[in-house]
């Protein structure tokens, strides 16, 4: 049973690897809010996201950036662990904390 499980990471990850060579992988970020927006300034990405300061950001080996009206941010190469990693980490980094609307008590 463990042989079989090992079998179908090895076949999943292989045919990632095949699919990543022909067509890449992509991950879409989106930035909300006025005043956020993204630039590439050569192969690293330079992002305003209300700090008080530009936050700048190197692709990993591999990686490429793709920036669309200044909100649209694409992550694309051929490894999709990378991929989806780099995608993650620039999210946490512009992550907002969304507060709740507090209860009302009912009188």
């Amino acid at each position: 049973k463990f042989h079989r499980s090992l079998h179908g990471l090895s076949r999943s990850l292989i045919n990632n690897l095949v699919e990543g060579v022909f067509s890449g992988f992509e991950k879409i970020l989106e930035i909300k809010g006025v005043g956020y927006r993204a630039a590439l300034e050569g192969e690293k990405m330079v992002i305003q996201i209300g700090y008080s300061h530009p936050v700048n950001i190197e692709p990993p080996k591999g990686i490429q950036f793709e920036v669309e009206k200044q909100k649209i941010i694409k992550v694309k190469g051929i490894d999709k662990q990378l991929v989806g990693e780099t995608a993650a980490k620039i999210r946490y980094i512009n992550e907002t904390v969304r507060k709740k609307v507090g209860k009302t008590g009912a009188k």
